[in-house]
């Protein structure tokens, strides 16, 4: 059994059919890693814009905030409105409507 097993590899292996398979199956399998890695790269390459778009978006609403409470802190800061004589008039008729 053996030295039947023996010869039928050594026929396959020298077969034309056999290497010319092997030789289209190694160039497909080549094909294919060049194009999966090509499918990484690129993912990779849209996975890194999203990230920067969302790290500039999280950067402007952090400055949007800064912005506000800097703006809410000196509104404090600056004190009750103070009207001349003639504006309480003017006040009072906001008030009404």
């Amino acid at each position: 059994m053996g030295l039947v097993a023996l010869g039928l590899a050594r026929h396959v292996l020298r077969s034309r059919r056999f290497q010319e398979g092997v030789a289209v199956s190694a160039i497909a399998l080549g094909a294919l890693r060049g194009i999966g890695q090509e499918n990484r790269a690129s993912m990779l390459a849209r996975l890194s814009a999203w990230n920067k778009r969302q790290v500039q978006l999280l950067e402007r609403q952090a400055e949007r905030q800064v912005r506000t409470v800097k703006g809410a802190g000196q509104m404090a800061r600056s004190g009750p409105v103070t009207m001349a004589a003639g504006d309480h008039a003017v006040a009072r008729e906001g008030r009404r409507a």
